[in-house]
């Protein structure tokens, strides 16, 4: 009964995002929120009919219901792992591993030998397999916050450092030109000129890297942690069989990950309103 009904609301639901994607009122700011909403209800009901309906074991999936009751069971456990995670690993690995990229790329383009000698280093870097390099700065750096931002430094710093690169390219030779003629130094240049056509290269970056940063902490956990952090949760509740605190830190990561790509995306239109993309 339980699957039938979720079929239904699905069936209800669908039709009423097809309405509404097709409406007069398609492009209003509600119906641009009501649709994916809509949308992610209609996949939780689903999820929550198959689960009862088919008798699937919550050691295999546990049912949406579930998942609320155990996170709000369990909130200071997750509050004290979105701490250890997120503000102390990735947050501070975050800002170390994009100010180093953002250094690193100004110094690549005022010279062509740092272009040719740093440029393959960042790449050799982008490569590393992340299970290869979080139990070295586990050794490196001890079991806390420290080598868990080490981590995410070594995976952020990449994307962030080639966007940037590639933006300080895309002022043309013609603007260019134009600021030698009124005599400007490379300082205003940079700053003036180029800094600000390279800003949607950068928030480019910036937003691949939320999702990286987010990623290298909860993994280091795994090769060493106090007895706290999302990846030490997770790496722990899967070995007692409580999926359902799994899938709890599952959604905090998910939150955490999306508040933070949203938020450099709104900070990106505040900064780039110029940019064509950003216009209606």
């Amino acid at each position: 009964m339980a699957l039938i009904m979720s079929l239904a609301f699905w069936v209800a639901a669908w039709g009423a995002n097809i309405w509404l994607a097709n409406s007069p009122w398609r492009d209003t700011r509600l119906v641009r929120i009501t649709v994916p909403v809509l949308f992610g209800v209609t996949l939780l009901v689903l999820w929550e009919g198959i689960v009862r309906g088919l008798g699937v074991s919550q050691v295999i999936l546990p049912a949406p219901s579930l998942v609320a009751q155990t996170f709000a069971a369990s909130l200071d456990i997750l509050w004290t792992d979105f701490v250890q995670t997120v503000v102390k690993g990735a947050f501070r690995g975050f800002v170390i591993g994009a100010a180093a990229a953002f250094l690193c790329a100004i110094a690549i383009d005022r010279s062509a030998f740092l272009t040719r000698g740093l440029l393959p280093i960042g790449n050799f870097f982008a490569a590393l397999p992340i299970v290869g390099v979080a139990p070295i700065m586990v050794n490196w750096f001890g079991f806390d916050w420290q080598s868990k931002a080490a981590v995410v430094v070594v995976m952020v710093f990449f994307p962030i450092l080639v966007n940037t690169v590639q933006g300080l390219k895309a002022s043309d030779a013609m603007q260019r030109d134009l600021m030698n003629t009124y005599a400007a130094s490379y300082a205003q240049t940079l700053f003036k000129l180029r800094l600000p056509a390279a800003m949607p290269f950068i928030f480019n970056g910036l937003k691949i890297a939320t999702t990286l940063a987010l990623i290298g902490a909860i993994v280091a956990e795994y090769f060493g942690s106090p007895t706290r952090g999302m990846g030490f949760r997770i790496s722990t509740a899967v070995g007692s069989l409580s999926i359902d605190l799994v899938w709890a830190e599952i959604v905090v990561a998910a939150m955490v990950g999306t508040s933070a790509y949203g938020l450099i995306a709104w900070i990106e239109r505040r900064v780039t309103f110029w940019h064509p993309s950003h216009r209606r």
